[in-house]
């Protein structure tokens, strides 16, 4: 079983790295879009330090969101998806292997950038911490949570627009708690609070998201 989930996450891995051109896109347009604000800004620093944790956590959503509607679409036009459901292995530990993958490509080089970006903003190194670890956790919740709105739009004209209308919504208790966190470190006070609302989230899509994508999978290939 542990080899199949790998072949799985390798087999991901290296159909999204044979189109470089996506993975490069999204990571591109997060670097450019938050480096544009301190440009934009001048030289306040205290203005800069206050918009920090919003710009970063918008920008880094809006990098994931540009990456869902590839989740699942190259496997559902080739038959992979049908044959992961049709086996008799457990379908939905290889779609939550898949949403892993996803997040792997599109969450964790936000996830690394980023720390190099807040200092752009004069984001303190306690901050810089708080920001990586926070976007560690809520860019896999926001893999899990974009999974569900990835499945249920498969084979769909406009898929990306649709999936931006489902998921906005439930992304938005990721963005808060995530900007939360960076927000109270960077004026000295605790982040424990935010992070804790954050891990819940998590959870809670860690159980519902492999569950419910997998549902609206099998409905896609009906």
């Amino acid at each position: 079983m542990h080899k199949l989930l790998y072949r799985v996450f390798m087999h991901d891995i290296r159909v999204a790295l044979r189109r470089q051109s996506d993975v490069v896109a999204v990571f591109f347009f997060f670097i450019i879009a938050t480096s544009l604000f301190p440009l934009g800004t001048g030289v306040d620093q205290k203005l800069l330090m206050a918009m920090a944790p919003s710009v970063l956590w918008v920008m880094a959503l809006l990098s994931c969101m540009l990456s869902l509607p590839r989740m699942f679409s190259n496997d559902y036009a080739n038959g992979a998806l049908e044959q992961i459901v049709l086996s008799n292995q457990p379908t939905i530990l290889l779609i939550l292997m898949k949403i892993f993958a996803h997040w792997v490509l599109s969450g964790l080089p936000l996830v690394l950038i980023a720390p190099v970006i807040g200092l752009q903003f004069n984001l303190n190194t306690d901050a810089l911490i708080v920001l990586a670890e926070s976007l560690m956790i809520g860019t896999l919740a926001l893999s899990l949570i974009g999974s569900i709105g990835a499945a249920l739009t498969l084979g769909l004209r406009g898929a990306g627009i649709l999936i931006a209308i489902l998921v906005l919504p439930l992304y938005i208790p990721v963005l808060v708690f995530g900007a939360g966190a960076v927000g109270a470190i960077a004026i000295g006070m605790s982040s424990n609070g935010a992070f804790s609302l954050l891990g819940a989230v998590l959870a809670i899509a860690l159980v519902v998201a492999p569950v419910a994508t997998t549902f609206a999978i099998k409905i896609a290939l009906e």
